[in-house]
């Protein structure tokens, strides 16, 4: 039987290990939060007391962290857990991180003789717990090869976009043009509730015609429109503000990596970083209609 070290169990890894097990994998897990551990160890999951323990005797390991330097700290460095994972072994990173970071951690490991690819993932909690993510891959072929079983079990797209780092900048494209479309559906709305419209049949309408996106279908940022959308609880869990912020902060610097314009994602992350100045960096990232609709 294959054995997993999973590390990293918070809103969108705990649903991703849960599928492996239920696929049958051996799940070797670590996470900061005992309780994300514990949770995953009544799905059948073996808890590791460190990452380092985590992925001992593992041939394959996942990571799905928060930033760049949350990525790098595991990996690199004297207490990094590249020294303890075996040779031959692959790892697959699905944080959304900077492609530079990606590319770096990637090197490191080619040098140890462990395969890594960067496959961050769309769909959001909700295609978590469905296992019907999207993964969007960096690296070599035959690694993506050896790793689409795993990927299969928690996901049901796969696209290869090209070397390592190049999953990550894919990744920064998607949630770019998802930070800009979330902050103008939010405005829409406000402006038709503000002229007396039910948010409700607009949404409806607007899923329908040529503004219908995933904002609209599946994370409508207005409260009571969808029952199973993060607004209708009080934009509690989902994808928060401040990830998105980050998401957008790694856009504008791979933007300026090559010259290229983004007028509109800078106005976005402006517009997220307003939002968790006013105390909703934790909020799932559509509270940003909050700042043009204060009640919603």
């Amino acid at each position: 039987m294959t054995t997993i070290a999973f590390i990293g169990l918070g809103n969108m890894g705990g649903p991703m290990a849960a599928n492996l097990l239920k696929a049958g994998y051996a799940l070797q897990v670590f996470d900061l939060s005992a309780a994300a551990v514990e949770t995953a160890v009544a799905a059948g999951a073996h808890a590791a007391a460190t990452a380092s323990a985590a992925v001992t005797g593992a041939q394959i390991v996942i990571s799905m962290l928060p930033a760049s330097r949350h990525v790098e700290g595991l990996y690199l460095g004297d207490a990094g857990i590249l020294a303890a994972i075996e040779p031959g072994a692959l790892v697959i990173d699905c944080s959304t991180i900077a492609p530079a970071s990606a590319q770096k951690v990637a090197a490191v490991a080619a040098q140890r003789g462990v395969v890594m690819i960067d496959a961050p993932v769309s769909g959001g909690t909700a295609g978590a717990a469905a296992g019907s993510l999207t993964f969007i891959v960096g690296g070599d072929a035959d690694a993506l090869e050896r790793a689409r079983p795993i990927l299969q079990a928690m996901g049901k797209n796969i696209f290869h976009v090209g070397a390592n780092g190049a999953g990550q900048v894919a990744k920064l494209c998607n949630n770019m043009a998802l930070g800009v479309i979330m902050a103008v559906t939010g405005e829409a709305l406000a402006l038709g509730v503000a002229h007396g419209l039910d948010p409700k049949v607009l949404s409806q309408m607007m899923a329908v015609s040529t503004s219908r996106s995933w904002a609209t279908e599946v994370c409508n940022p207005w409260p009571g429109v969808l029952e199973n959308a993060p607004a209708s609880r009080g934009y509690s869990g989902g994808f928060g503000n401040d990830l998105m912020l980050k998401d957008l902060g790694l856009a504008a610097e791979a933007a300026m990596g090559v010259g290229a314009s983004i007028p509109l994602g800078e106005l976005a992350r402006n517009l997220y970083a307003m939002n968790s100045r006013a105390g909703h960096g934790g909020l799932d990232f559509s509270s940003v209609v909050k700042l043009v609709a204060p009640a919603a």
